[in-house]
């Protein structure tokens, strides 16, 4: 291994280590219960009531972290680009902390009393701003990851490398980014005056992500790939 290789792998162990560090600091940001222990079951219970909106959250922050993680198997080197990415992707996940745990919070509170909720939207106009900022910052992290993979395809390029999984991942996340602008642009587009139901259908609107297997499918096929 050459000097500037030995270089280069140190700074991308380093460079993933702030990132996993970062990505686990949002995570300790939607831990139930705060950083307070409940002091009475009555308490507890309150606190567990806001598990399965932590869960939905956790979810989502992983999915994002672990197409970082599939970057790097794709992409072992380090260069300028590779790290303004990986710290766009990680200033993007502290931005979208807050408006994940408020939808999710909201979401499974209109489900059942039972999931307590500190954010309460009061009309449509608070409606609007929370699917807004939410669909933004969904749309930005995936957009990011979007940017890595296809970085990651034009380095393969230039080494006279394979592209082809690159290419599959970069298709894979341009799916979300194309969803969270549908979700922004359907609550922009929707009047103040309509009836609450309508509201639902910005949050309706990631259903569409499903659409995510048939379009691979599709990727495999034309490509052959198993």
């Amino acid at each position: 291994m050459s000097l500037i290789e030995h270089r280069e792998g140190i700074e991308a162990g380093r460079l993933d280590m702030f990132v996993d560090g970062a990505f686990a600091f949002t995570l300790t940001l939607l831990v139930i219960g705060g950083d307070a222990v409940p002091n009475s079951t009555a308490k507890l219970m309150e606190v567990l009531g806001g598990v399965p909106a932590f869960a939905a959250c956790f979810a989502q922050i992983t999915m994002f972290w672990y197409g970082h993680v599939r970057w790097r198997r794709l992409c072992m080197g380090s260069d300028r680009t590779g790290r303004w990415l990986s710290l766009l992707l990680v200033f993007f996940a502290l931005i979208f902390v807050y408006p994940l745990h408020m939808v999710f919070a909201s979401v499974f509170n209109g489900l059942s009393p039972w999931f307590p909720s500190a954010f309460q939207a009061h009309g449509p106009a608070d409606m609007r701003t929370l699917f807004v900022c939410y669909g933004l910052s969904f749309a930005c992290m995936a957009g990011t990851l979007v940017l890595l993979f296809r970085h990651a395809a034009r380095c393969a390029a230039r080494d006279g490398s394979g592209t082809l999984e690159m290419r599959r991942e970069a298709l894979l996340w341009s799916i979300p980014v194309a969803v969270g602008m549908l979700s922004v642009a359907t609550a922009l587009l929707l009047p103040l005056s309509a009836s609450g139901g309508w509201w639902g259908l910005p949050g309706f609107a990631y259903f569409l992500m499903i659409l995510t297997w048939p379009v691979m499918n599709n990727f495999r096929r034309r490509h052959g790939v198993e």
